[in-house]
């Protein structure tokens, strides 16, 4: 049943349930993007592990979130298991083997996987404002904290140098708002509140250095297969915002990075997008347009984006229309909803005039799937009642021994599970603020010295031993209106001068606001 240049998905059935014909999916199509979709149960995970592992064997890299804890068994060899003989045997699987495949294990806590992080600067305010839920006018500071820290080479790696550029926007707030707009004290004190419940979330784990390299998730082994990147996301759902935007961030930062490569023979990446609704959740339209064209551009740079979901409609119709590969699951149709749902899903494939789509769909059974793909020159193949084939490697979870077993034989153990904190914003700027306190108090002292003594004969300075003749000398009068202000304003103004006149230097931002290379 294995063809090379393809990806075996499984193997349809005609309507008296015999035999018609294995279905693949092309890899030279495998950039055109793809959807899984299904109701929980009915077996979206071993579709999307079979594709990984032929992915795998192609030599393509994998990028994919292990939500429920059980996708970690890809770096074990399979297991006798009756389903999975029987399913072999059903669908004339002749060429089936158990093997395991090579997994890098990640995690944004460090727990279950080498810690992956990202820098505040490299996110950029767009994916940062999303994160934290930011009205209009704060998402406005935000964009201003990032255009100061970028013009003014003050490198925002962690929570506490956003944190310290906030302490100074609010303190130079007028100055400031006279150059970039105006900067609401109560937008920032609003911002500094959403950065504390963050941290109490746990995105103090996801900002820092050393930050992920794109490389590192685009590695092949030896023999030429493709790495398979597993994200041990179980504890990071409990965070949806932060999981959503961890991905979201992760796609942008290939698609800045990667070059372009046009229509390649497979793809250079495939990155699969599980619980794909908590990206387009609440998300602001500006922010969707973007995530269309990311969409639609990064095709040309050799990345297939899988989103795998359990209702069609989670995806807005502008990216459902990017995605040329269909793996449809059984939905359910109970509520009005998924009634939608469900003609939404059967409207979107090619008719087979032996079966109706919408009532096929409902009655798919585990592991059965309406399947179309892109064939020929690009179009979709007429969709086929398909039984979805059994996976090579574990249909089950690693045991945590298992797992440590992998991460120390891992290619990247130890380059990414140390903290590194180096001169940054909070640094800097605490310099820069020192300096101009001590400068302040220099010429304060100057100012208030007493002048030099009259040439003529010497005084008495102490208290009661100066000369009688001396006249005394004048009290200051008030003044009225301006006051002469203090040491520590006039250190914060003098960092605020020279922050906003470090001109010329900005870092130029791509799409979804990430660096671009």
């Amino acid at each position: 049943m294995l063809e090379d240049g393809k990806l075996y998905i499984g193997t349809s059935r005609k309507p008296d349930d015999t035999i018609n014909k294995g279905e693949y999916l092309d890899f030279k199509f495998g950039n055109r993007h793809g959807l899984v979709t299904g109701a929980t149960g009915t077996g979206k995970t071993v579709t999307l592990q079979i594709m990984a592992e032929s992915f795998s064997n192609a030599g393509v890299p994998v990028f994919c979130a292990d939500v429920k804890g059980d996708l970690s068994g890809i770096g074990a060899i399979g297991e006798e298991k009756d389903w999975v003989r029987k399913r072999a045997e059903q669908i004339g699987f002749t060429d089936f083997a158990f093997q395991e495949f090579p997994v890098i294990f990640w995690d944004l806590y460090g727990e279950k996987g080498h810690r992956v992080r990202t820098t505040m600067t490299e996110m950029g305010p767009l994916l940062l404002s999303r994160l934290m839920s930011a009205t209009d006018a704060q998402e406005g500071v935000i964009n201003i904290a990032f255009k100061i820290a970028d013009e003014g080479g003050l490198p925002l790696l962690d929570l506490k140098d956003f944190q310290a550029m906030l302490n100074y926007m609010g303190e130079n707030a007028t100055e400031l708002s006279n150059k970039y707009g105006f900067i609401s004290k109560s937008s920032v004190g609003s911002i500094q509140r959403e950065l504390l419940i963050l941290e109490q979330q746990g995105a103090a784990h996801f900002f820092g250095e050393p930050a992920l390299k794109v490389s590192d998730i685009m590695r092949t082994t030896r023999d030429g297969r493709g790495a398979i990147s597993v994200l041990a996301a179980d504890k990071l759902m409990m965070n949806p915002r932060l999981y959503g935007t961890f991905l979201l961030w992760l796609m942008s930062e290939l698609f800045e990075e990667l070059p372009e490569v046009g229509d390649p023979d497979k793809p250079k990446l495939v990155f699969f997008f599980d619980e794909a609704h908590l990206l387009f959740n609440d998300a602001p339209k500006v922010l969707l347009e973007r995530i269309e064209q990311v969409v639609r551009l990064i095709r040309s740079k050799g990345v297939g984006v899988y989103f795998v979901t359990q209702n069609p409609l989670d995806v807005p119709e502008t990216v459902l229309a990017q995605l040329g590969n269909r793996v449809q699951h059984a939905l359910r149709a109970y509520t009005p909803r998924e009634q939608k749902a469900v003609k939404t899903a059967a409207d979107t494939f090619r008719p087979n005039p032996d079966f109706d789509c919408a009532t096929v769909i409902t009655n798919l059974g585990t592991g059965e799937a309406l399947v179309s793909t892109l064939e020929g020159k690009g179009s979709p193949s007429m969709v086929e009642r398909t039984l979805i084939r059994p996976p090579s490697s574990r249909a089950g979870p690693l045991t945590e021994a298992e797992r440590a077993n992998v991460m120390k034989i891992s290619p990247v153990a130890g380059l990414y599970d140390e903290d590194f904190d180096r001169e940054s914003a909070y640094e800097l700027l605490a310099k820069r603020a020192a300096k101009s306190t001590q400068q302040a108090e220099e010429s304060r002292e100057t100012a208030d010295a007493p002048p030099p003594a009259a040439p003529g004969g010497s005084r008495w300075t102490l208290p009661g031993f100066g000369d009688d003749a001396a006249p005394a000398e004048p009290k200051p009068k008030p003044r009225s209106g301006y006051q002469r202000e203090t040491v520590a304003e006039a250190a914060m103004k003098s960092v605020a001068r020279t922050v906003a006149s470090s001109l010329g230097r900005a870092l130029v931002r791509g799409i979804l606001g990430s660096l671009r290379r």
